[in-house]
């Protein structure tokens, strides 16, 4: 693991339909990125963790964003993984189906850093600016530079 940035070009999927019909194979799409990239050490624990969090409340945002989330002993380092949905996948917003999706997977030790993580991108992507740019990035690069440049260095 030699780029232990938030997130990086293997942490990206944007063609998530193409791999998940539905809020549960999308959480699993991610996840298995995460596990591949050698941040999760265990994909079952971890979706067990995510679920747990998914089961108290829903993580749908108005304007189209799910933002499945959770601390874990599966998780090695602190993690953004982003996906996309043209067709849009239901994560329980009010306004309908999700076609940004990031999962924030935090270390069971973490301090809250999903916390931190997560509060950075919620204002962000209230800002309809950026949350086109996601959805029309033309490659993994650009998710990734986007977020870093809009997320973690603000």
């Amino acid at each position: 693991m030699t780029d232990v940035g938030l997130i990086t070009p293997a942490l990206v999927d944007l063609d998530l339909d193409g791999h998940a019909a539905d809020k549960d194979a999308a959480i699993r799409r991610l996840v298995q990125l995460a596990y591949d990239a050698g941040r999760v050490t265990d994909v079952e624990q971890m979706l067990a963790d995510v679920r747990a969090r998914e089961a108290q409340m829903a993580t749908g945002l108005e304007g189209g964003i799910g933002i499945p989330h959770a601390r874990s002993a599966a998780v090695r380092v602190p993690t953004l993984v982003f996906g996309r949905s043209s067709a849009g996948i239901d994560f329980g917003a009010e306004d309908g189906p999700a076609r940004i999706v990031f999962l924030i997977a935090a270390p069971d030790d973490g301090e809250g850093e999903h916390l931190t993580v997560l509060a950075a991108l919620a204002r962000r992507l209230v800002h309809q600016s950026f949350r086109e740019a996601l959805i029309n990035a033309g490659d993994s690069e650009d998710v990734v530079e986007l977020i870093r440049s809009e997320v973690e260095n603000r």
